[in-house]
Formats: C-alpha cells, structure tokens, sequence
C-alpha cells in the first residue's frame, strides 16, 4: 500500500491486455444472459456439463483451497512460521471462491431462478449441500477479508471483525471439508458410467485430499511470482516446509488412490494403452509422483523447484477434474462436445478479472507484508 494512501493501479501492457479480455468476458456474459445457454455454449442434452462447471467450478473450486488448508496448518496446527503467507493466501481463495459463484451462476439455465435453493430445500441432493457450502464459505471469506479490508477501510469496523475472527475461522476450515468431498460425491453415482480408473466410493476423500495438498501448492506458486512482482520474497525454508506438509498427504493420495484401484481390480487399466489409461498416466505421473520427488529431494531448496512443485501440482489437480468431468465420461454419454468460443472467453475472462482484483488489492491493501502488528487469520 502506498505512504500517500491514495488507491493505485499502475497500467502497464500486460494490464491492459487483462482488461480487455475482461471487458470481452463481460459482454458474452452478457448476451448469455439474454438469449441463454443454447447461443452461447455448445452444451447438449449429453453434455449438460461443460467447460464453465469443469473448469470453473470443480477445478476452481479446488485451486482455492489455500485458505482452508492454510487456516488449518496455521491456526489449528499452529504452525506460526507461515503467518507471512496467510493473508495472500486468503485473498487468492476469496478470488477464487467468487470466480467460482460466476460460474455456478451462468451454468445456471434460467439464471433469474438462482435464489431458490435458498428457499427450496432439496436436502436430499449432493447439489444443494454443494450450493449451500460454497454459497456460506464465501460469504464467511468475505466477512473474514474484512479483517484486512477495515484497515483501510471503514476502520470502526475492524475491532468488530477482529473479535469475530476465531468463529468466522472455524467455520472456514469446517465448510471446506463439506463441499470439497461432496464435488466428488456427486460423481460417485456414477457408478458404470465414469471410467474405473476415477470411479471409486473413495471420491469424496480423494477429491478432499486434492483440494488440500493444491492449497499450499498454489501459495508457492503465487507467492514466487508475486514476490518477483511485488518485491516481496518468502524465505525458501519457508515455503519447502510448506510444501512438506503438502508432499506427506499427496503421498498418503498415490498409496489410498493404488490401494483402491488394486481393490477393484482396476489397476489393469492404467498400462492399457487407452486414452483413459493414458490420461491417467499423465496425471499421477506428472502431476503427483514427479511433485513428490521434488518435494523429498534436495530439488525443492531452490525458487525454482518450488515453481516446478507447484506448477506440477496445479497441473495434476486440474487435469484430474477434467479427466472425471470429461475423459471418464465420453464413452458413456456419447457424442461430443467441445467448448464453444464463448465458453472460453468466459473461462479466461474469470481469470482474468480475478488477476486483475488481485493486483488490486495487493497494491492497495497490507497483503504482501512478512511482518504484521497484529494477529492475522488466514
């Protein structure tokens, strides 16, 4: 934040670029809007899932799992050390968490009918707990943001929102564990459907487990190119410890996700030579077995092991959620789909926007600090 404590947002090339995407992002959102799901996505009776819920609400909705993770191994476990990662890692979940809402909502076909799973109480449906627990732990981030937003901010709040903190952060890691695993519950019904190689009644944990270990991931990733950015550089003893905790429950990951392919007598799939065995390969291989030698090795004491690490990660939680969504699903739904231009226009206007709000912030709200006065959560 600047001494002056005027707002700055400093417009460079690359800046301008993400505004217009933005920009572009925002009037397809709007013709969706108008004339709906059919003119604007090439989703289908099939497909009814796409881009916008793959991509933008299973993988968002794990890639923002930094906060949780990081409230657990700071607060819960009390692992002081990472104080100066919390506040960054609260931000990029609020961003994300938000991105996802956006998702959820233009998903939605007649999106003026959002409100009624607040009214209409489906309890027996994974969806509306999913709808619900997604819906109050972005709330909550909010209120806990807030904590950082009053500094600034409508400042006779903040002692408010600081007593509220230890509450609005039990909630926070509570919520998390609720809707992470049900995202994977939701594809646990089909059973005959999904491919073996990702179907399994241990969805929910793994899907769990994933969200976790990608938190810290994301944070190394983030905080590496932000400190560059920012000039704000987290000693690499830090983040290794980080992603040590990170490695231990990927590893617990591999040996539960094996355990259980070989339980089913799945295992023959993997080195079949499909596109599903293959795809698998790809994502266990590069996206958690290489993550965990960098992590036990003496690979991780540099920045750019760390990147790699993270990198890798990301990339395997990602190709995961495709994987389930897509690559296990297409022989059983027959047809096809692919992503209309408007489906990714939208996908890269999100992120773009939520590049943009995170430059923001950062510039004008005490994020990036290694030292803070005060208690943080997050």
């Amino acid at each position: 934040m600047t001494a002056n404590n005027k707002w700055t947002f400093k417009m460079t090339p690359v800046r301008k670029v993400l505004i217009g995407l933005a920009a572009i992002c925002l009037l397809v959102v709007g013709y969706r809007l108008a004339f709906g799901l059919g003119s604007a996505t090439n989703l289908n009776d099939q497909w009814p899932w796409g881009l916008w819920i793959g991509f933008d609400v299973l993988t968002g909705v794990a890639l923002a799992g930094g906060g949780y993770s990081t409230a657990l191994i700071v607060h819960i476990l009390h692992r002081n050390q990472f104080q100066p990662l919390a506040r960054s890692a609260i931000l990029t979940s609020l961003l994300g968490y938000l991105l996802v809402m956006g998702g959820l909502f233009l998903d939605i076909g007649r999106w003026f009918n959002f409100w009624r799973p607040f009214v209409s109480w489906g309890y027996h449906s994974v969806l509306f707990e999913v709808f619900w627990c997604i819906s109050l732990y972005t709330m909550i981030q909010l209120l806990e943001f807030g904590e950082i937003a009053t500094e600034r901010v409508l400042k006779p709040f903040h002692r408010i929102i600081k007593k509220l903190m230890p509450v609005l952060l039990i909630i926070g890691v509570l919520l998390p564990t609720l809707h992470q695993s049900s995202l994977g519950g939701l594809y646990v019904i089909e059973v005959g459907k999904l491919h073996p190689l990702w179907w399994s009644m241990l969805l929910p944990p793994f899907f769990l487990l994933s969200s976790f270990f990608v938190g810290p991931a994301m944070i190394s990733l983030e905080t590496s190119l932000a400190g560059k950015a920012y000039n704000h550089e987290i000693p690499v003893s830090v983040l290794r410890s980080l992603i040590k905790i990170a490695g231990t429950v990927m590893l617990f990951y591999l040996v539960l996700k094996i355990g259980d392919l070989l339980y089913r007598n799945a295992f023959k799939w993997v080195f079949s030579g499909t596109l599903e065995g293959n795809m698998f390969l790809l994502e266990i291989v590069a996206g958690v077995i290489i993550p965990i030698i960098i992590c036990f090795s003496s690979l991780s004491s540099t920045r750019k092991g760390l990147v790699a690490f993270g990198a890798l990660t990301v990339f395997g939680v990602v190709l995961n959620r495709m994987n389930v969504v897509f690559t296990g699903m297409s022989k059983s739904l027959g047809g096809s789909y692919f992503p209309s231009v408007m489906e990714w226009v939208v996908s890269i206007g999100l992120v773009s926007i939520g590049i943009l709000a995170y430059m923001f912030i950062v510039e004008n709200f005490r994020i990036l600090e290694k030292r803070h006065d005060h208690q943080a959560f997050y």
